[in-house]
């Protein structure tokens, strides 16, 4: 093969991502926690999607609309749900699982597995007196790392970042190109994509009698295990108490968080969307694309904030908005039907007298 041009079948280009195996069906069961149905010992070298799957490929089905795709597929394993599991062509191995996703998941992580770091300082980056390296982090080049920061086993540090003074990254964290990092403490497998700014001020000032006097933001970012932020993103550092991300959560890219705002465990904020200062939103809250919400607001548990969603005041748990201001689901299509049956009411006739049009003279006197 031309080694220009490594073959490209398929997802994950050589160039670019790290692959592992083959594997037979019994691993790959075992991975993605399905019951498989054919040969334990047939192996298998990669993932791809139904229409591009060969036969040493495993593919996946998680929606109804492309059964037809499922019907047609070289794969030679798919994973299904139960509800699909008759539909697989006799050819290919089944993998049945009540998540496919999830499955499909940890079977693609098996092949392309996150690339590890490699070890060491490059020569160009700027390591400050008193900042503790583990040995076995990785520092890109043209990185600043403050003094007295810390940098833990296996975190990766992309070309160009700064970690500013008294900084703490925990273990196998992954700290993108471009990011600059300050008065943050990062917890264990924390993954801020290339651009991602987290610690600058917040957005704080009182007004004088000569202006704005802008008020010292003392509070941290703590952002705590399992976390991704999404490229360009921003997370400012609280005013008097500390903003923080709970485990496990999502931003997207283009996300604003402000100060002291409080994120709980395994919240997902969609690209766009800005959360202002001392809004607290409690476990599993989605909040969708280029939501706004005020700030000082309290969002319960498991509520989802719609797209586009102008939130003004509380929600409460389990609730689902939607519009500006923001309002239920239900309530809100329902403003929406009523405006769409006015739309269509014919307008009353308007006529002077014997029923003729009324001239209007455009600039009266």
């Amino acid at each position: 093969m031309d080694q220009a041009h490594p073959d490209r079948s398929g997802p994950g280009d050589g160039r670019f991502f790290a692959r592992t195996g083959p594997y037979p069906l019994a691993r790959l069961a075992q991975e993605a926690g399905a019951d498989a149905r054919g040969a334990a010992d047939r192996m298998f070298s990669g993932v791809a999607p139904l229409q591009a799957a060969g036969p040493d490929q495993v593919s996946f089905l998680d929606n109804r609309r492309y059964l037809p795709q499922l019907a047609d597929t070289r794969a030679g394993a798919v994973i299904v749900s139960p509800a699909f599991a008759d539909k697989v062509p006799s050819a290919c191995a089944a993998l049945i699982t009540p998540q496919p996703y999830l499955a499909w998941a940890r079977v693609a992580a098996l092949f392309h597995p996150r690339e590890a770091a490699t070890p060491g300082i490059h020569p160009s980056a700027v390591v400050e007196n008193g900042a503790a390296i583990d040995p076995a982090a990785e520092i890109g080049p043209f990185v600043h790392v403050g003094a007295g920061a810390q940098v833990g086993a296996g975190t990766r540090v992309g070309a160009g970042a700064a970690i500013g003074p008294g900084v703490v990254v925990g273990p196998d964290c992954r700290i993108g190109s471009h990011v600059s990092l300050s008065h943050a403490v990062l917890g264990a497998r924390v993954t801020l994509f290339p651009g991602a700014r987290v610690g600058q001020e917040g957005f704080g000032f009182a007004v004088g009698p000569a202006g704005f006097v802008s008020v010292p933001q003392l509070g941290r970012v703590l952002i705590e295990d399992d976390v991704e932020v999404g490229a360009n993103a921003t997370i400012d550092r609280g005013s008097a108490q500390d903003t923080v991300i709970g485990a496990g959560s999502r931003l997207d890219n283009l996300v604003q968080i402000g100060h002291n705002v409080r994120l709980g465990r395994c919240c997902i904020v969609v690209a766009q969307a800005g959360i202002s200062g001392s809004t607290e939103l409690e476990d599993f809250v989605t909040v969708a694309a280029q939501a706004g919400l005020i700030g000082h607001i309290r969002v319960g548990a498991k509520a989802r904030i719609g797209a586009q969603c102008g939130v003004m005041s509380d929600v409460d748990a389990g609730a689902d908005v939607i519009g500006s201001p923001a309002m239920p689901f239900r309530e809100f299509f329902r403003n929406v039907a009523a405006l769409r049956r006015l739309a269509r009411r014919p307008e009353p006739a308007r006529g002077g007298r014997g029923g003729g049009a009324v001239a209007v003279d455009p600039e009266p006197g």
